[in-house]
C-alpha cells in the first residue's frame, strides 16, 4: 500500500528504518529484527542507502526481503551519489518489479573521505531533482527528508524551507524527520513549514537510546543535539548500559507521547536493526494509546 495513502486513512503511523547490513550474520540479525519488530504491526518500514550507493544492491535485496517474504509495507531508500540516471533507473525498475510502492528521495551523504557532494557526470543534482525524476516516470509514493534543526548546509532555517517545499512540489507527499530529542524544536519547524505553504504530513523522527555513545557518535554524523538535561542524566550513570537502556526507553516513550499529544501524524523510529529499545517504546505508546485522551490535540494537527 502507498504511504500517502495510509496517511491518509490512519493516524498515528508508525514506522522502523532499518539499513542493509554488510554480512550474512548482520542480515539474519536484521531479519530476525524486522520479523521481532512486525509483530507489534508498523504500518510501514523502510530501507537506508549507504553513501555513495555503498549498499545500493543491499538496499533492494533487503527491501524485496521485507515485503515479499515478511509481508510488510516498505520503503526503499534511493540517494543521486554515485548514480547516472541510467542507474537510478534500473535501482528503480527492481523495487517496482518487486511490489514495493514506495521511495525515499534523498541527495545522499558524500561517500567517506569526500567532503563535499559531488554531481556525479550523467546523475542528478538533488533530493528535488530526483523526486521529480520518479514522479515522471513512475508511480510510487514519493517521501522526503527535512530536519528541525536546520540542515548543515543551509544558510537559515528560511532557505532550508525554500528547498523542502521544492521537494514537495517535485513530488514528495510526505517528510521524515531527522531524528531530534526536542519536540519544542519540531513543533517550531512545523509551524514554519506550514507558513511557507508547506501542506504534507511531517513525520518526526526518533531514537530510542540504548548506548549513550553510540547515540553521540550519531548525533555528531547528522548534527542533532543532544538537550543538556538528557546529556547530564546519560553521562550520571557512568556507562552502565542497562540503566542507559533504560532512560533511553523511559525519555523516548515520554518524548513520542508528547509528540501524539501534540497532534504528530505518527513516529518514524529509527531502530539501528535492533529490536528491544524500539520495541519497548512501541509496545507501550501502543498500550497507552495516547493519542486517544480527552483533550489530545487531533492526529495531524501539528503535521
Amino acid at each position: 500500500m502507498r504511504i500517502d495513502e495510509i496517511l491518509a486513512t490512519t493516524r498515528p503511523v508508525f514506522s522502523i528504518e532499518f539499513f542493509p547490513p554488510k554480512t550474512d550474520e548482520g542480515r539474519e540479525g536484521l531479519i530476525e529484527t524486522a520479523r521481532t519488530l512486525g509483530e507489534l504491526g508498523p504500518n510501514f518500514v523502510s530501507v537506508t542507502y549507504g553513501a555513495g550507493g555503498s549498499t545500493r544492491d543491499g538496499t533492494v535485496e533487503i527491501s524485496t526481503a521485507l515485503h515479499n517474504d515478511l509481508g510488510l509495507e516498505t520503503m526503499a531508500h534511493l540517494s543521486c551519489v554515485g548514480e547516472t540516471t541510467e542507474g537510478l533507473q534500473e535501482v528503480l525498475d527492481k523495487v517496482d518489479d518487486a511490489g514495493i510502492e514506495n521511495v525515499l528521495a534523498l541527495r545522499g551523504d558524500p561517500p567517506r573521505g569526500q567532503a563535499d557532494f559531488v554531481q556525479p557526470a550523467g546523475g542528478l543534482g538533488s533530493a528535488a531533482e530526483l523526486a521529480a525524476f520518479i514522479s515522471e516516470r513512475y508511480d510510487f509514493s514519493i517521501g522526503a527528508t527535512a530536519f528541525p534543526e536546520v540542515h548543515p548546509e543551509a544558510a537559515s532555517l528560511d532557505a532550508d524551507l525554500d528547498y523542502l517545499k521544492t521537494k514537495v512540489e517535485a513530488g514528495a507527499s510526505f517528510l521524515i524527520t531527522q531524528l531530534f530529542f526536542d519536540n519544542d524544536v519540531y513543533f517550531r519547524f512545523v509551524d514554519a513549514a506550514r507558513s511557507k505553504g508547506i501542506e504534507v504530513p511531517i513525520i518526526p523522527g526518533v531514537i530510542p537510546v540504548a548506548s549513550f555513545a553510540q547515540t553521540e557518535r550519531i548525533c555528531e554524523l547528522c548534527d542533532a543535539s543532544i538537550p543538556e538535561p538528557l546529556a547530564a542524566a546519560m553521562v550520571a550513570l557512568e556507562g552502565d548500559e542497562t540503566a542507559q537502556f533504560d532512560l533511553g526507553v523511559a525519555y523516548a516513550a515520554q518524548q513520542c507521547t508528547d509528540l501524539l499529544l501534540g497532534g504528530a501524524p505518527g513516529v518514524h523510529f529509527y531502530a539501528l536493526n535492533k529490536a528491544p529499545a524500539t520495541r519497548a517504546v512501541l509496545g507501550a505508546l501502543q498500550a497507552a494509546r495516547p493519542w486517544e485522551r480527552p483533550g489530545t490535540a487531533p492526529a495531524g494537527a501539528a503535521a
